[in-house]
């Protein structure tokens, strides 16, 4: 019998999410557990001192819960802090850039939740996999030559990830000693333990903004999911401070006949007018899922970010859409001396405009990329999906869903298919080489920038679909280094 089915953007992840299912465990702790994975063998899209966002749908609950586990800025992070060090913008990397860790709560209040097992189970194999080393994968081989000078301006980070190539073993035993820590003195340990320490310590050695009270107090949020209905099926984003309601604007205005590039203007424009932490400003709902709402003038963003997004389920019925990610490649550059962690550069997509809704803020959350996705048909759990891609994400999310919808495609062709986004310029459109038209959208009158087919930069997107008890599908994108593992 099939007990459950994981599909990830690195084989190596899903191989270990499959093994947690056939040992017993569910599909949230295959899922944490690959996870934790992801955070040792692509390390420049995610760690363990990322961010961690989820959705999970629990065997026999009538609708889904979100969590959303984002760290907040240091308490001591004012725009005038930013300014008297000299920068007129956010900076995009180094210390200034850092919030405070949200994965480790998040695994934890999983776990608790949904979970059949303890910590121990679930990242064991990431800290052996750590331990032992791993092949490293032409995706990070790529990476790990471009982000070169950034790692080399800090001793730590290159003396962990100095210039390799595919094929090379990488071995990185402090993350493993850093797991192990975790599982063996859980949430507590990491954020006011020895772990908590060294964050803090390499943080205000280099003028940071995280204290050791920021740490102890971090918490995950259980949110109720942004339902709307779309064609037979009901999808399911997380809200505020995610900009999961920007995924759902795009998907409606492209049902209501406009196309890519006016439905993007007007939802990015929403986003900038109104998303960041709805603990510091109410965020209104109804502008983003009506697709007739004036399109406001957009103030544009940055588009960095590197991500992983997964998907598990079970023959008891669980389903989870999970992703996690360091912000931008390799994060802020900078490594928590003696843990083997990347610590995150998400403090990167905060303003420095006191107008703005996304100003900087003393711990505040800030608008935030991560954005898992759910569907249900006839009141039951029927897709999880979405993908990786910065602040395009909401843009390649949609492609997904009405590749899933829309075509009825099956889940493997639905994140396969070339895809293409409009650029943080707000004009140019990248598209894959072979998405139908490409050639005519070249010699169109708007910039076009021909990518690749099956470029890593239009994201790596996952997805399952639930055929009915202990039924699915799945497909996990060939633009990563990932696969579909069931459970046998």
């Amino acid at each position: 019998m099939t007990s459950g089915v994981v599909a990830t953007p690195h084989h190596l992840a899903s191989e270990i999410g499959a093994q947690v299912l056939r040992d017993g465990g569910n599909a949230i702790d295959a899922a944490i557990a690959a996870d934790a994975a992801l955070c040792v063998v692509y390390p420049h899209m995610t760690s363990v001192a990322g961010d961690l966002m989820a959705i999970v749908w629990a065997a026999g609950e009538g609708s889904p819960v979100g969590l959303i586990g984002a760290g907040r800025s240091g308490e001591l992070a004012t725009i005038e802090a930013v300014r008297a060090r000299g920068f007129s913008e956010m900076p995009e990397r180094g210390a200034l850039t850092v919030t405070v860790p949200g994965t480790v709560e998040a695994w934890g209040r999983l776990l608790e939740r949904f979970g059949s097992v303890g910590f121990g189970a679930v990242l064991e194999p990431a800290a052996a996999l750590a331990q032992d080393g791993y092949v490293i994968s032409k995706d990070l081989g790529e990476h790990l030559a471009l982000a070169a000078d950034l790692l080399h301006k800090e001793r730590d980070a290159y003396a962990l990830y100095p210039p390799m190539h595919r094929g090379m073993l990488l071995r990185n035993p402090d993350l493993a000693t850093t797991l192990r820590d975790i599982a063996r003195h859980g949430i507590g340990g990491f954020y006011r333990g020895a772990i908590a320490v060294a964050i803090v310590d390499a943080l205000k050695r280099r003028d940071g903004f995280v204290t050791a009270q920021d740490l102890a107090m971090h918490r995950s949020q259980w949110v109720e999911p942004i339902a709307f209905p779309y064609r037979d099926t009901v999808v399911y984003e997380l809200p505020p401070p995610t900009a999961g309601l920007v995924a759902a604007s795009i998907a409606l205005r492209l049902e209501a006949g406009q196309d890519l590039r006016a439905a993007h203007d007007a939802s990015y424009g929403l986003r900038d007018m109104y998303i960041t932490d709805p603990d510091f400003a109410t965020v209104p709902v109804e502008p983003f899922l009506d697709p007739d709402h004036p399109s406001p003038i957009r103030a544009g963003a940055r588009d960095g970010g590197d991500t992983v997004y997964l998907c598990a389920a079970d023959v008891h019925g669980n389903l989870i859409s999970l992703i996690q990610s360091v912000a931008y490649d390799f994060g802020s550059g900078i490594v928590a001396e003696g843990t083997g962690m990347l610590l995150q550069n998400r403090g990167a997509y905060f303003k420095l405009d006191p107008g703005h809704v996304n100003r900087l803020e003393p711990r505040k959350r800030t608008m935030h990329t991560l954005i898992p996705a759910m569907a249900s048909r006839g009141g039951r759990p029927w897709a999880a999906f979405g993908t990786m891609g910065g602040a395009r994400q909401p843009q390649l999310q949609v492609q997904v869903l009405r590749n899933l919808v829309n075509e009825g495609m099956d889940p493997a062709e639905a994140v396969a298919r070339p895809r293409m986004s409009i650029l943080v310029d707000g004009v140019t459109m990248a598209v894959e080489a072979d998405f139908p038209g490409a050639a005519e959208m070249v010699r169109g009158d708007r910039p076009v920038r021909l990518m690749p087919p099956r470029h890593h930069s239009l994201g790596h997107a996952q997805a399952i679909v639930i055929d009915g008890p202990r039924q699915w599908r799945a497909g996990a994108d060939p633009r990563s280094d990932g696969s579909v593992e069931f459970a046998k």
